[in-house]
């Protein structure tokens, strides 16, 4: 039994692994904290895998655990690490050179975290606004408001049209 369950675990967490990298990359705004989020929600995932594979939602799940997990992440400071100097940009663009940003993803990077947030979920994972809100804990006119100034702050700092 519990071979299968790491056999699944690991074959979706293969299949899907630089996806939801990207994803909480795109969320948090910064790859290395991208990084620890998307491994506190896959420890989390893995817990409670046998009950979220009998209902069929691992990814959807996981992706609320991404989310939540940064905003918690986000509301206690304390436990953030600070890095203080140039070196851990340097081996960012070292380690990752397929991570190099374009335009409009140092552009998303450049919004507040939860017009950021709004944004990737609302048009890069083309959630709907009900699925958004539902994903951020917020209501349906919150996701609205920051989506819409994300794409409004977007489209001044970019040259081509959202």
């Amino acid at each position: 039994m519990r071979s299968t369950r790491d056999t699944e675990f690991s074959e979706f967490v293969s299949a899907r692994y630089q996806h939801l990298l990207r994803l909480a990359h795109a969320i948090t705004g910064d790859h290395h904290r991208g990084e620890d989020v998307l491994q506190t929600a896959l420890v989390k995932l893995y817990v409670a895998w046998p009950r979220v594979t009998r209902k069929g939602g691992e990814e959807s799940y996981l992706r609320t655990i991404i989310v939540r997990t940064c905003i918690d992440e986000s509301r206690r400071g304390w436990r953030r690490e600070v890095s203080r100097g140039v070196v851990a940009d340097a081996i960012a663009v070292t380690d990752h050179p397929e991570d190099r940003q374009d335009d409009l993803f140092t552009a998303i990077r450049g919004l507040p975290e939860m017009q950021r947030k709004a944004v990737v979920l609302r048009y890069w994972l083309d959630l709907s606004v009900e699925q958004t809100a539902a994903e951020l804990d917020v209501s349906t006119g919150t996701v609205k408001s920051h989506a819409s100034r994300g794409l409004s702050k977007l489209r001044s700092v970019l040259p081509c049209e959202l």
